[in-house]
């Protein structure tokens, strides 16, 4: 695919001083965390895309060239049916998923720490108006045994009928189904007349860690709708919404204004989309950050006393220590408690973590278990 920056695309263009501004840096540019990959800044390329799609005017509310390609683009990751809809959030890219393939009596089974049930502030339900039908799910993954807890009752009219399977890959605990795995899962909703939504907040590091394409786990393998994460992998701001069956949705364009999910100048957020997917910055970015993942946990199993507590198997590291050691190892590097009363904390790496970063963890982290 060409290179949408080539000089011959922008023949008259000449450099110019960069624009003046009465803005200034109002933090330290050398303060490393381990909080979440949200806490990293935007990647250079695609800085450099969002320059690239400034100037001039161009059609508002996705009527741009930007999104027009698009569409290409992620048809190249995803199948020639895949159609993209890009939106602000994660959030956003869920609720409107879900309501997609739902009907206001219908309800989603999903893992009891999906993101859709335990960091959307109940959007899904308020705003989406479904229900949630919660199950346990062993490292964050739900299997056709689990599902089969609350797929039941699809005629009782006391009952929120069970109408789609939601699953995030990779999950919230940093693990990663199998392609098999998702299949299965999909052909077990699909024999019971439910739908297949897949949160890919972090997709790209899940196909990272297998080594396949993202079709391989996401169309092939019999998803209907995926949630798809930009901003996690390096992106400004931006997720999408991508229908990979067409008869499994209805309306979408409608329901992403109606949750107020549709960008007025949304060629800002097709333009980091094509920056990420049109080459391999997707998945350099991904591989990076899971490999860093992989050093801090071969360092933390160095350090007695604490205890890593799932696979790590992409770019997240889940451990159990001493409270007093988390809240003054907390005052170096900024990082989340899990579940603060059993001690569990979450590490997370990202595009820019370093192996600096990482080896001055684990070195802080060994000084603070010592005291």
């Amino acid at each position: 695919m060409a290179d949408p920056a080539t000089v011959e695309d922008h023949p008259t263009e000449t450099p110019t001083a960069p624009p003046a501004t009465d803005a200034r840096r109002r933090h330290d540019p050398g303060v490393r965390g381990f909080a979440s990959d949200n806490y990293a800044g935007a990647h250079p390329e695609i800085l450099a895309a969002l320059a690239l799609a400034n100037g001039g005017h161009q059609t508002a509310y996705g009527g741009d060239e930007y999104t027009a390609h698009l569409q290409e683009v992620f048809r190249a990751h995803l199948g020639p049916e895949a159609e993209v809809f890009p939106v602000f959030n994660g959030t956003g890219a869920n609720v409107v998923a879900l309501q997609a393939l739902t009907d206001r009596w219908g309800a989603v089974i999903c893992a009891d720490s999906a993101h859709v049930n335990v960091d959307e502030c109940g959007a899904p339900e308020r705003v989406g108006g479904l229900k949630l039908l919660t199950v346990p799910a062993e490292h964050g993954k739900l299997t056709t045994e689990s599902i089969e807890r609350e797929a039941y009752g699809w005629d009782d009219e006391h009952r929120a009928m069970p109408q789609v399977v939601s699953i995030t890959q990779n999950t919230e605990l940093g693990t990663v189904y199998t392609p098999e795995e998702i299949r299965a899962i999909c052909e077990h909703a699909h024999e019971r007349g439910m739908k297949v939504h897949l949160d890919g907040a972090r997709i790209a590091n899940a196909a990272a860690s297998l080594g396949v394409p993202m079709r391989e786990f996401t169309t092939d393998a019999g998803v209907d709708v995926l949630s798809f994460g930009g901003t996690k992998n390096g992106m400004l701001f931006g997720e999408a919404v991508v229908v990979l069956n067409p008869g499994a949705v209805r309306a979408m364009k409608h329901l992403r204004k109606l949750s107020m999910q549709l960008a007025s100048k949304m060629r800002f957020v097709s333009a980091q989309f094509e920056a990420l997917l049109a080459g391999d910055l997707w998945l350099r970015s991904a591989s990076h950050a899971n490999a860093m993942a992989r050093r801090l946990a071969e360092g933390v199993r160095t350090v007695d006393g604490v205890e890593i507590l799932h696979p790590v198997q992409a770019n997240a590291v889940f451990a159990r220590l001493p409270h007093d050691v988390s809240e003054r190892l907390r005052k170096r590097y900024r990082f989340y408690f899990w579940d603060e009363a059993a001690g569990d904390v979450r590490w997370m790496c990202s595009f820019d973590t370093t192996e600096e970063d990482v080896d001055g963890f684990v070195a802080a982290l060994r000084e603070e278990m010592a005291r």
